[in-house]
């Protein structure tokens, strides 16, 4: 058997991840754009606050307990914007040199991490894992992929599923759409570890409201089924490249209404199904 050379990349097989997912539910073309035709995005200025927000706390629980203060998260802002922008080239264009409003920036995201700290105490326990990411198979041969922000085992062995939101408390419709991704989350976790996670824990810290879930193994059951059928429509669609649009509220703050049918634009030519990575999530993507 050859040995793949150190330039080579192993192909890795088509996912689904609470982010495409949510995509394919609220527009299937524009999960096409995402997924299938990987059309760039421009970052806005909140979501890559979003990103050094979560870099921040994946940092400060690598800290030793009782530094786990507000002020050395605060001095952790600085370092994780330079590592994120050393990792992301195109965020360095959010702001000119010298802008005075990158300060007035870092400081919004400091904000942001106050409010956390008005949520909870991070000196009080350990976290069992950040910024993880999870795989499994469902039987239908579906791969389910994603990442979770953070993930507590209490001594008792129940397991807790916290995940950072950077914006405000959400109305219904965008509960609705959190909860999904927390159920995606507890779903593989459930088949990986065996045990169904006790809660599932949301923090808005812009507003400091904190929204708790308790699931159970029936609804994941369910859950599961659901996440089959959002494959098979892809998988449909796929086949013939029909991923039709769905008009709402939401195309205001789409980057491709410009392409969208719907607003007499014209969708690049159908690239044909990817075989790598069409489901994967980007770090924006968790950073909301």
């Amino acid at each position: 058997m050859a040995v793949p050379t150190i330039t080579e990349r192993p192909v890795r097989r088509p996912a689904l991840s609470p982010s495409r997912a949510g995509d394919f539910k609220q527009c299937p073309l524009l999960y096409r754009f995402r997924a299938v035709d990987r059309l760039p995005e421009k970052p806005t200025r909140a979501q890559v606050r979003g990103t050094v927000v979560h870099a921040v706390l994946e940092d400060l629980f690598g800290l030793p307990a009782a530094e786990r203060l507000p002020e050395a998260a605060r001095a952790l802002v600085g370092p994780a914007w330079e590592r994120v922008r050393a990792e992301r080239p195109e965020f360095a264009e959010l702001f000119a040199e010298g802008d005075p409003e990158q300060e007035q920036w870092l400081a919004s995201a400091e904000e942001l991490l106050d409010g956390y700290f008005g949520l909870e105490d991070p000196r009080r326990f350990d976290a069992d894992a950040r910024e993880l990411l999870v795989e499994w198979e469902l039987p239908s041969g579906v791969l389910l992929r994603g990442y979770i922000d953070r993930v507590d085992v209490a001594p008792t062995g129940e397991i807790r599923v916290v995940d950072y939101k950077t914006g405000a408390a959400p109305r219904e419709v965008g509960e609705a759409k959190a909860l999904f991704q927390m159920k995606f989350y507890a779903l593989v976790l459930w088949r990986l570890r065996g045990v169904v996670p006790r809660q599932l824990r949301l923090m808005y810290l812009a507003d400091r409201q904190a929204l708790a879930y308790q699931p159970d193994e029936a609804e994941l059951a369910r859950f599961e089924r659901t996440l089959e059928a959002i494959w098979d429509a892809i998988l449909r669609a796929a086949k013939s490249g029909d991923f039709r649009p769905n008009p709402s509220r939401l195309c205001d703050y789409c980057d491709h209404k410009a392409l969208c049918p719907a607003f007499d634009g014209t969708p690049p030519p159908y690239p044909g199904w990817p075989e790598p990575d069409a489901g994967v999530e980007t770090v924006l993507d968790r950073a909301d």
